[in-house]
């Protein structure tokens, strides 16, 4: 009897194994087969909408339906189910635009859809506020996470199927925004950030240095100013405002300024120093975007000193940057992550994926914060007063010299100081020569704009 008893509990056992993993089985398939129908060669698939309940992706567009240009602004950030891009919201999300369960399976008229963050009659407008020039601009609600506008010139008109692929321009089916830039002067509202976090405020506003035009650093090479009449005495206010090379030469060489504590700053904020560990990288809604890295070996020497002006070994994503705005904004050094998925829908129209807020750990002081946010307001109040009447902006422009120092592209990356338009953003224009569109003309469109959009 002990024997049967054994083996009607073996029995029991193996059942209730058996049911437990049926019952995984078909909560997997009722959860995930939307992915991997959404990966066969053939699968209808949903919409994905902006804020307002524009079109931004549809898998049967054509310019019969939408005009030729529609969209032209987002076809390297959202692009299509064509495979040829991957780090894209709909190659990286296809999965919920799938209209297929495993109860119902495939709905031509299913309600798979996604609706985003961006609001694209103005990415449009900014977008045409480049011209001719190429680069890419990114800007979000530094309070909720919410990304309202992002494109890269050049970009791809997906309503061409990829018919020209061979004779489109370098970079067309990479969003800029997401990937390593050159920062340029930008770099150094985060040199200034280390300076603030290792001296304090009170001992940095102390320090002065002069500038005459260039300056030969403690290892004997020349760091070069913009203005070669030079800027004189200046301190951080002063010289963070004028860009001026020399005096963050002098600054990297301070004795108060050990080069490991700039390490250890450049580190909590998201850098790679010195390729110190693995690159990782910030997940928007399945979009890897770069996170920073840099090389900072020796403080007399020329190229840890240029890399913490943005140029020598440094590199930085467009959004990383606006990512950092967002933590001096918010006043305590945590960074607010964006988000473009607001909510998705499933095929039966039941809402999924809805967007929550989230935040960093802390990347710096709030007495850091602080104070770098007043720096930059002086800034903006005295020289980008333009950008949005009746608001002051916080700003930093920067100059990178690219492609062995034949070209130079101009970035401004800032923030608006009002708690009912909370708006940072970073803009880069490649190859830009003096005359052409300028940042604080981007910058502009993309403020005013916006602010009028979202307020109606």
């Amino acid at each position: 009897m002990k024997s049967i008893r054994r083996v009607q509990h073996l029995i029991s056992l193996m059942l209730l194994a058996f049911l437990g993993a049926f019952g995984f089985l078909l909560y997997r398939l009722q959860t995930e087969a939307g992915f991997y129908i959404s990966n066969a060669s053939s699968v209808s698939l949903g919409f994905v909408y902006d804020r307002n309940g524009d079109v931004l992706f549809d898998p049967k567009a054509d310019a019969q339906i939408y005009g030729e240009d529609h969209f032209i602004d987002i076809g390297n950030f959202i692009g299509d189910d064509s495979r040829q891009m991957t780090n894209t919201l709909v190659s990286q999300n296809m999965g919920m635009l799938a209209n297929f369960s495993f109860m119902l399976g495939e709905q031509e008229d299913g309600k798979a859809a996604i609706y985003c963050t961006l609001d694209h009659k103005i990415n449009r407008q900014v977008y045409d506020a480049f011209g001719g020039k190429n680069g890419c601009a990114i800007a979000y609600n530094y309070l909720t996470g919410e990304i309202y506008i992002c494109f890269s010139k050049p970009s791809v008109n997906i309503l061409h199927h990829y018919e020209d692929l061979e004779t489109l321009e370098s970079g067309s089916l990479l969003c800029k925004a997401f990937y390593p830039v050159v920062p340029g002067s930008t770099q150094k509202i985060s040199t200034t950030i280390a300076a603030l976090e290792c001296m304090g405020y009170d001992n940095l506003i102390s320090k002065s240095y002069s500038c005459s035009g260039s300056y030969t650093n403690l290892g004997g090479k020349e760091i070069k100013c913009h203005l070669a009449s030079g800027h004189g005495t200046q301190n951080i206010i002063e010289a963070f405002a004028n860009s001026c090379n020399p005096f963050f030469a002098q600054l990297v060489e301070d004795v108060d300024f050990p080069l490991r504590e700039i390490q250890k700053t450049y580190e909590r904020m998201g850098y790679l120093v010195n390729e110190d560990g693995e690159q990782e990288y910030i997940d928007i809604n399945g979009i890897q975007a770069f996170t920073a890295s840099t090389s900072l070996l020796e403080k007399t020497d020329f190229s840890t000193q240029w890399s913490c002006m943005g140029q020598g070994e440094t590199l930085v994503s467009p959004l990383q940057m606006m990512l950092w705005q967002s933590a001096i904004a918010n006043q305590n050094g945590i960074m607010t992550y964006p988000y473009f998925i607001r909510y998705a829908t499933k095929v039966n129209g039941n809402i999924t994926a809805q967007a929550e807020t989230k935040f960093s750990q802390q990347l710096f002081s709030a007495e850091s914060a602080l104070h770098i946010r007043e720096i930059m307001l002086e800034n903006g109040k005295n020289h980008y007063a333009e950008l949005l009447p009746d608001a002051i902006v916080g700003v930093k422009s920067g100059t990178a010299q690219v492609e062995n120092g034949t070209k130079e592209n101009s970035l401004l990356t800032g923030f608006v100081d009002d708690v009912n338009f909370p708006i940072a953003f970073c803009i880069q224009i490649d190859d830009r020569k003096t005359g052409e569109v300028s940042t604080s003309d981007i910058a502009s469109v993309l403020l005013q704009n916006l602010k009028a959009d979202l307020q109606n």
